[in-house]
C-alpha cells in the first residue's frame, strides 16, 4: 500500500483540500498530475502557495472538467483519479443552479466515462456530507436518507448517484468520499472557521458576523481529510460503487465553536449575526454528526488532529497571511 511511483490525478487540485491532497501525494512519492481551472490570471490557485520544491514535482495542468474531450486526454495514462473539482459554494447555488448541474453532475460523468474509456484502476469521487441535510438521526451513517436542501447538494447527489451507476453498470472502479466538515488552511472564508478567524484577527474588522451559530457540524482538520483520500485510492477492503463517510466523529455547536475561536485569539469583540449569511429556512443544515466507522473498518483510516490544535495551527496560518499582507500593504504605499 504505496503511493511511490503511482500516476495520479487530481481534478480541483487549486482548491482547498485539493492542494493538501496534492501536497500529501508528492510527500508520499506519488507521480502527480494537477488540475486546476482554467482562468486568464496564470493563476494555479492554492497551488502556487506550495513551496517551490514540492511545485517542481507536480505536472500541473489548466482546464475545465466540463469539456468531455479535455476530461478524456487527461484522465489517459493515469492509475489513480482523485475527482474533487466542484462548484461548493452553497450560497451561489441559489443563484445559478444550472452551473452547479454543469460542474458537479456533467463533470463527473466526464471523468467517470474517460476512466472507463481508458481502465483507470481507481477512481475516488468527492461527496459531501451535505447530501444528508438536516440529520434524521444521529451519527449519520451511509444509509441515512439523502436530502438536496439546496442546489449545491442536490448536485452532489446527483454525482454520487452516476459514481453508483458507473460501477454496477460498467464495472469502473470508483469510490465514493464522503468528507465530513474540513477546516484548516487555505480555506475560503464562506467556510465558518477561516470566516470566524479572519474577523478575530483582522483590525479593520470592529465585530464577528456570523449566521446560525446554533448549527452542530462534525469538524476535521484538512490534513486529516487529505489523508482520507489517499486511504480511499488505495486500500484493499474499499467496495466499489460504495459512498463512505469521512468525519470525526464529533460535533460541536457552531456557537461554542466561536467562543473557542475567540479564546485563541484573544478575541474580544462582539458576534454580531448577518441576515445575509443565512440560508434560507427549509434549506439550512440543522446538524451533522458522521458515523465513520465503515470506512475506519475498510482502511484503517483515523483523524490524528484534535479539534483544538487544528484551529491552533489554522489561527497561526492566518496570523502569518495578514502580517504578510499587512506588509505588502505597506511596502507598496512606500513605492
Amino acid at each position: 500500500m504505496s503511493y511511490h511511483g503511482t500516476r495520479t490525478l487530481v481534478t480541483g487540485a487549486d482548491g482547498f483540500i485539493g492542494s493538501h491532497l496534492t501536497e500529501a501525494l508528492v510527500s508520499a512519492g506519488a507521480d502527480v498530475t494537477a488540475l486546476a481551472q482554467y482562468n486568464s490570471f496564470d493563476s494555479h490557485g492554492w497551488l502556487d502557495d506550495l513551496p517551490e520544491p514540492t511545485r517542481r514535482k507536480i505536472n500541473l495542468v489548466r482546464g475545465d472538467i466540463r469539456d468531455a474531450a479535455f476530461v478524456s486526454r487527461l484522465v489517459h495514462g493515469h492509475e489513480i483519479v482523485f475527482h474533487l473539482a466542484a462548484l461548493i459554494a452553497i450560497p451561489y447555488s441559489y443563484l445559478a443552479a444550472q452551473s452547479y448541474v454543469d460542474t458537479n453532475v456533467i463533470g463527473t460523468l466526464n471523468v467517470l466515462e474517460a476512466g472507463r474509456q481508458h481502465g483507470t484502476e481507481r477512481i475516488v469521487h468527492t461527496s459531501t456530507s451535505e447530501v444528508y441535510g438536516t440529520a434524521i438521526t444521529m451519527p449519520i451513517g451511509e444509509s441515512h436518507p439523502l436530502q438536496g436542501q439546496s442546489p449545491y447538494s442536490a448536485s452532489k447527489i446527483a454525482g454520487d448517484m452516476m459514481a453508483e451507476a458507473f460501477a454496477r453498470s460498467f464495472g469502473v472502479p470508483v469510490v465514493t468520499l464522503r468528507p465530513f466538515n474540513a477546516f484548516g488552511p487555505r480555506q475560503s472564508e464562506r467556510a465558518i472557521v477561516a470566516a470566524t478567524i479572519r474577523q478575530a484577527l483582522d483590525p479593520s474588522c470592529p465585530a464577528i458576523m456570523v449566521g446560525d451559530p446554533t448549527t452542530v457540524r462534525d469538524l476535521t482538520f484538512v490534513t486529516d481529510t487529505a489523508a482520507a483520500f489517499m486511504a480511499a485510492g488505495i486500500a484493499d477492503g474499499v467496495e466499489y460503487g460504495q459512498a463512505y463517510n469521512a468525519g470525526s466523529q464529533r460535533a460541536i455547536m457552531i456557537g461554542d465553536l466561536i467562543d473557542i475561536i475567540l479564546g485563541l485569539t484573544s478575541c474580544e469583540k462582539p458576534v454580531l449575526q448577518d441576515e445575509k449569511r443565512l440560508r434560507p429556512a427549509n434549506s439550512e443544515v440543522r446538524a451533522l454528526l458522521a458515523d465513520s466507522t465503515r470506512f475506519i473498518g475498510a482502511t484503517g483510516w483515523s483523524p490524528q488532529v484534535t479539534l483544538e490544535e487544528g484551529l491552533k495551527r489554522t489561527v497561526n496560518w492566518w496570523r502569518a497571511r495578514l502580517s504578510t499582507r499587512q506588509v505588502r500593504r505597506e511596502r507598496d504605499f512606500i513605492t
